[in-house]
């Protein structure tokens, strides 16, 4: 987790970012009154929405856990990601009423040249902020800010096909191709939305971790099984970028506690080098004892009786 605390400024640089944008790209917009060039300005608009929500999910996942949240407070990055996908797709609907309103009530693009120029200038400052922000979301492996990187990448591929759009408008004089584009772009952004919000679902339901990462985890606890160590209930999630794994570890019932001890020691230290980030929770249970094996669900099989 080093250097989580610092993701912020890369939120700040997102901000930055969306406001120069803004103004390149209405300012491209009023110049050539292209719908096209306005449902791009308008995706703008959502990213500077998003980038503050970025701010404030990334201050408060930064937090240390206290006594309100003691598993920590990464999972506000799922909330983050959650509206950013919403908001690409109210920006999505946006853009196709308005090119909707274009198709039935067609007009010419002006100065289409200097207005192409202004979107290929701000195209260029989200391609390489949102480089920056992939590496780094990567890197602390922040949904946040990998959600925020693919909000500009598609911001940078609705520019593409706007500027396409509005060069073959010029180049044709056929003034539908203009709105048409806008349409082909508000499916796209559409598909991106909903990525987003399916994976923010996903991590507010607690998913297991991915399937590569459950067979390292398997693959830590093999050396054990060959000692003869047995292990069930095992039960993966993840928070942001924490992961939480909790399992049952069953061994002779002659052993003695600092024995027992000493073993999951060894492996929760081996899980947590081979899986960064991870909280591992562990349980010592007799093999010898039934009732070991009677709580491998989340709801105990039966209760157990003390005996007399």
């Amino acid at each position: 987790m080093n250097g989580r605390s610092s993701l912020t400024r890369f939120a700040w640089l997102s901000i930055a970012t969306a406001i120069v944008t803004i103004g390149l790209k209405a300012g491209a917009y009023l110049v050539t009154g292209s719908v096209g060039l306005l449902s791009d300005a308008l995706e703008s608009l959502v990213n500077l929405v998003a980038a503050v929500i970025a701010l404030i999910a990334l201050t408060v996942a930064a937090q240390p856990p206290d006594e309100d949240h003691m598993y920590g407070h990464e999972k506000a990055e799922y909330f983050s990601s959650g509206v950013e996908g919403a908001l690409i797709l109210i920006a999505a609907l946006s853009i196709a009423f308005a090119a909707v309103q274009r198709i039935l009530h067609p007009q010419p693009i002006e100065q289409p040249g200097l207005g192409l120029t202004i979107a290929v200038i701000a195209s260029l400052v989200n391609l390489g902020v949102a480089q920056i922000l992939v590496r780094a979301g990567r890197r602390y492996e922040s949904i946040t800010l990998e959600a925020d990187a693919h909000h500009l990448m598609t911001d940078v591929y609705t520019s593409a096909g706007v500027i396409v759009g509005v060069a073959l408008v010029d180049l044709t004089g056929w003034y539908v191709l203009d709105p048409l584009i806008a349409l082909a772009v508000a499916g796209h952004i559409v598909w991106s939305g909903v990525q987003l919000l399916r994976r923010s679902v996903a991590g507010l339901m607690d998913t297991a971790l991915p399937a590569a990462e459950r067979e390292v985890l398997h693959a830590t606890l093999a050396p054990f099984r060959d000692e003869g160590i047995v292990f069930h209930a095992l039960r993966t999630r993840q928070s942001g970028a924490r992961r939480f794994v909790s399992f049952h570890v069953l061994v002779p019932g002659s052993w003695s506690v600092s024995r027992g001890h000493m073993l999951l020691e060894r492996v929760e230290r081996d899980v947590r080098n081979a899986l960064p980030n991870t909280t591992v929770f562990t349980h010592l249970e007799p093999i010898e004892d039934a009732a070991s094996f009677q709580d491998t669900t989340l709801d105990r099989a039966e209760e157990v009786k003390e005996p007399s």
